[in-house]
């Protein structure tokens, strides 16, 4: 069985590239998606629909376009893992949590010791809380080989 597994949050490391070296280098039967990481991409996404003067609607469209690809992906995903990073608040990556925990997908939280007490209530609601794309791939490891 292909476990398909949404990689939400932090766009600014190479955490996304190290759990999937980590899943082929284990021969895991993984599936990956994700948000468009490009950062301008992303935040001009909206363009198509006309330009803006207020940053809220130029923001407003492209968040509404991204959503889209980011609703299916965690809609057909077994597992989200939601990072959050050192560099910037993640709070898409906040709502993508919450989305899931809503529909029943089982989340994995991945960030830093530091900022656990700022996300005591998404962690609260996630199945494992790990501090290193390692620890993921390791739980990848052991939900699909585990016999």
């Amino acid at each position: 069985m292909t476990w398909t597994v949404y990689l939400s949050g932090e766009i600014h490391s190479d955490w996304r590239e190290q759990i999937r070296q980590g899943c082929a280098d284990a021969d895991l039967d993984v599936y990956f998606t994700a948000p468009v990481t490009d950062h301008s991409a992303s935040d001009d996404a909206g363009d198509v629909l006309g330009a803006e003067d207020k940053p809220f609607w130029k923001d407003h469209k492209s968040a509404s376009i991204n959503a889209i690809r980011i609703q299916r992906s965690i809609q057909e995903a077994d597992l989200v893992i939601v990072r959050f990073g050192d560099k910037y608040k993640q709070w898409n990556a906040a709502f993508d949590a919450g989305y899931a925990a809503a529909l029943g997908i089982p989340y994995i939280t991945l960030h830093g010791a530091d900022i656990v007490h700022a996300l005591k209530e998404v962690d609260a609601g996630a199945q494992a809380w790990a501090e290193s794309p390692a620890q993921i791939v390791e739980i990848l490891h052991y939900l699909i080989d585990q016999n």
